[in-house]
């Protein structure tokens, strides 16, 4: 395991991302108590969204306002002003994942390189990566509302590696939690992938990530192994 670029997606991957909270959090100034039948309704909507932007059926625009018409309804309040203040409030309530200051902090001192592909949301990443300081550890941060393309295609990571200066493919890693967008784009992009498998699921035989992991410890530990056995 010895790269000289590792690529991470964001969302539950170096950061925690819960939607529940965070809809939780913005509704409750509106003096709503978002229950969790409500959250199934939510994502009822919100995931086949996120499937068709991956697929490019729907523009992130789309994206974003179409999730909260429902509640931009009862509410009589725009759905790209709820959109905006839901994003708010994970920026208020994001952290890091366990692990991850650890690991980055190992790579700066093995001068390995790290960069970020995240389907997310321009207004949230940003914000995050400041609050969290991460941003020092990221010199290239690509968004795919910002490109105009979404993992798992292979546009997104080519504009990634030409931003990174088109290193050797078979020295970068790709580091992601969603086998449907992070590791199958890597694989597309044919870089070696590390799923972060939290929930022990099994991989379908067409999605075969190089290495799995349930923490970001275990990728630490193994990036360790690998520079004691240079």
């Amino acid at each position: 395991m010895n790269y000289e670029w590792i690529i991470f997606d964001a969302d539950e991957t170096l950061f925690h991302f819960d939607n529940f909270s965070g809809l939780s959090h913005m509704l409750s100034k509106y003096d709503v108590t978002f229950s969790a039948d409500d959250f199934d309704e939510y994502q009822s909507i919100n995931k086949p969204l996120w499937v068709a932007y991956q697929d490019g059926k729907v523009t992130a625009k789309e994206l974003q306002t179409r999730r909260f018409q429902q509640w931009a309804d009862r509410l009589q309040i725009p759905a790209h002003q709820l959109n905006h203040q839901f994003l708010e409030s994970m920026a208020d309530i994001c952290k890091p994942l366990p692990g991850a200051e650890a690991l980055m902090t190992h790579l700066v001192d093995h001068q390995i390189k790290a960069a970020i592909i995240t389907n997310g949301f321009t207004q949230l990443q940003k914000v995050r990566l400041e609050r969290t300081k991460f941003d020092r550890y990221f010199p290239h941060v690509i968004i795919s509302e910002e490109v105009g393309i979404a993992k798992p295609h292979v546009g997104i990571f080519n504009h990634a590696l030409e931003k990174m200066g088109n290193p050797d493919r078979k020295k970068v890693l790709m580091v992601g939690d969603t086998l449907e967008s992070d590791i199958l784009g890597g694989i597309n992009a044919q870089l070696d992938t590390c799923w972060l498998n939290h929930h022990n699921k099994t991989h379908p035989e067409h999605i075969v990530p190089t290495y799995q992991i349930s923490s970001l410890h275990q990728l630490t530990e193994k990036l360790k192994q690998a520079a004691n056995n240079r």
